[in-house]
């Protein structure tokens, strides 16, 4: 398969064999985090197996701790990085109900209708504007009732707090041990974030026609959006 010729894509698949090791040195709060995330679709989960939709899937992360809970539901995987969809098809290797897409997710409509989107920390590496036209199309490819879970790296409102959410994950970091190469690397993919607000996005996901519209869990820089499809 050949790598989509994307700046961030390229970066994230020279850093995919040794992503998941990292997870919990670089996302001080992840359990916390995903444990939000879980939490949530758990309590709204229709009985029905789900048709999962995974945005920058990466290596599959959040999709195999969804599996685990809903072992009988079929997953998507879109991520744009060869590197990344080849960790995880290893991952999933055994299990015949998980589909692997290397595609842009702002390009093209998403297919649907899903019962749940998912995403974890991939988005925020989208503009503005590509960001909009994505909860836009989500909104469109979920079926009426249908969650969008986004796990999220967010700005701060205001320069001041977004040099002290910085700070904060710095000092966590380090206080979790992750080396001055972990860090240093990990801030080369950052280079590519391009973080929106909170409120931001929340006031985004409204305007495409989501409801029940929320940030469920932040922690400094890390948050939980999440809104329904109409019924």
């Amino acid at each position: 398969m050949r790598e989509l010729q994307l700046p961030v894509s390229l970066a994230f698949s020279g850093a995919a064999e040794d992503y998941d090791a990292l997870r919990r040195k670089l996302v001080p709060c992840f359990d916390s985090l995903y444990g939000a995330a879980l939490e949530l679709i758990a309590h709204w989960a229709p009985v029905m197996p789900m048709r999962i939709l995974d945005l920058g899937a990466g290596t599959g992360l959040f999709s195999a701790m969804l599996l685990r809970n809903f072992p009988a539901s079929s997953i998507r995987l879109v991520d744009a990085s060869n590197g990344m969809l080849r960790e995880a098809r290893r991952r999933f290797a055994m299990d015949s109900n998980v589909e692997f897409v290397q595609a842009d997710m702002t390009r093209g409509e998403l297919g649907g209708p899903w019962d749940l989107v998912i995403s974890a920390l991939a988005i925020h590496h989208l503009a503005d504007e590509e960001k909009i036209n994505l909860f836009k199309e989500i909104r469109r490819s979920l079926r009426p009732g249908g969650l969008f879970v986004n796990c999220e790296q967010v700005a701060g409102p205001s320069d001041d707090l977004d040099r002290l959410y910085e700070q904060q994950w710095l000092d966590q970091v380090r206080a979790l041990c992750a080396s001055d190469a972990d860090i240093a690397k990990a801030q080369q993919r950052m280079a590519y974030d391009r973080c929106s607000s909170m409120g931001d996005q929340l006031e985004w996901m409204n305007e495409a026609g989501l409801v029940d519209v929320d940030c469920i869990f932040k922690a400094w820089r890390f948050a939980v959006l999440a809104g329904k499809a109409p019924i």
